[in-house]
């Protein structure tokens, strides 16, 4: 087993195929990481009291950390943290029990909490608070703390989005050649 990741109650993290994870990442319990995922350093996912879902081609960046909020009476599903496909999630980013739809841009040190959505064609400034419960809408930018929506993304940011992910599978492509090389 990677020694990255660790079983809660009897769960252990599931990977699909060509997924990177750096040895200094923490994943524990109900954890999916589909294919072409990467996880970079220092980045702590908990699967513990609910579950985490990262798509294809998705990457999270160095000290980002992912949770989810349990189940209880009030809220019979918690809030899982569902992250789709292409998605580049920044350094230090905090992710908290929402769902992040494709191709979104999670801005370093942003923080995502409880029940927030995000719709695919994101992009969430640097540094950006997106509060429980907030719908941010398919194709804008999104900024500040609480997080606003600044404008339309142009036809530039929507070719990043995909384009971003796929920077980082092939990076990730290089570092996993390079570890069975060691």
């Amino acid at each position: 087993m990677h020694s990255a990741l660790r079983s809660y109650k009897g769960i252990t993290p599931t990977l699909h195929e060509n997924v990177y994870i750096d040895s200094s990442a923490v994943l524990i319990g109900d954890i999916e990481l589909n294919t072409d995922t990467s996880i970079w350093p220092l980045v702590a996912a908990r699967g513990d009291v609910n579950h985490i879902k990262i798509g294809a081609r998705s990457n999270v960046q160095d000290g980002a950390v992912l949770h989810v909020t349990r189940k209880t009476p009030d809220n019979p599903t918690g809030h899982p943290l569902i992250i789709g496909d292409d998605v580049t999630i920044g350094h230090k980013a905090m992710l908290h029990g929402c769902h992040v739809g494709h191709r979104v841009l999670v801005g370093m040190g942003a923080i995502l909490l409880d029940g927030a959505i995000i719709e695919d064609d994101v992009i969430i400034g640097a540094g950006s608070l997106v509060p429980p419960g907030k719908v941010l809408k398919s194709g804008f930018l999104y900024i500040g703390s609480p997080v606003k929506q600044a404008r339309p993304l142009n036809d530039n940011e929507r070719t990043f989005l995909p384009t971003s992910a796929d920077n980082y599978v092939r990076l990730k492509n290089e570092y996993l050649a390079e570890s069975e090389n060691l």
